[in-house]
């Protein structure tokens, strides 16, 4: 296997959408069950290790975390349940690093990996925790994954791993926050859904 490769450039700001309980620069530690819930690139305990989803921009961030299984309402609207919203937040972080990631962006990429577009879109998730465990198996010094959100076509979402990170990797921007546990982060988080038809319900006061 000789999968083609994104360089994420030392200095790359990146955005999170991330539970509260976890810093803006903090990999998630918690690993997937094997077949069961977790989300599509997820480690699972036969390679465990921390790991951290981003985007190259806010909304992309905010779409692969909110936007999962959303309808839209009978006034075309996706309407995101503040409850669910609140226990989140939108952080920017900054890489200190280049960092080498698979690209799964293309179908030359995808096939470099021996794999086509289910990969990156099918919503059967233990075949692509098992197959990111393949990838990192066959391909020891790649640190992440880059693909096409499948939530905001044409932009990019990537995954790092911490075990292959230098330290720290990344840095946070504490200045670059939303907390959608607040009204106010909600009317600005809202403004940035509004192109997608999408809203976080309004909190009641």
């Amino acid at each position: 296997m000789k999968p083609r490769r994104h360089t994420l450039t030392a200095g790359t700001v990146l955005w999170r959408c991330h539970e509260e309980q976890y810093a803006a620069s903090e990999f998630n530690p918690s690993v997937a069950h094997e077949f069961f819930h977790g989300s599509r690139f997820d480690p699972t305990e036969k390679d465990p290790y921390p790991y951290l989803y981003a985007a190259l921009d806010p909304v992309t961030a905010l779409c692969e975390v909110l936007l999962r299984s959303v309808e839209y309402d009978d006034d075309a609207v996706r309407q995101i349940p503040w409850a669910q919203a609140s226990r989140y937040v939108l952080s920017a972080v900054r890489t200190t690093a280049d960092l080498s990631l698979v690209d799964l962006t293309t179908a030359e990429g995808l096939a470099a990996v021996w794999q086509d577009d289910w990969l990156i879109d099918t919503e059967e998730y233990a075949g692509t925790r098992y197959w990111v465990r393949v990838i990192r198996e066959r391909c020891a010094d790649v640190q992440g994954l880059w693909w096409t959100s499948k939530r905001c076509r044409p932009r990019p979402a990537l995954q790092l791993f911490r075990d292959r990170c230098p330290d720290p990797p990344l840095e946070p921007r504490p200045r670059e926050r939303l907390r959608l546990a607040s009204t106010d982060d909600v009317r600005k988080v809202n403004r940035l859904l509004a192109p997608l038809g999408a809203v976080v319900s309004a909190p009641e006061e």
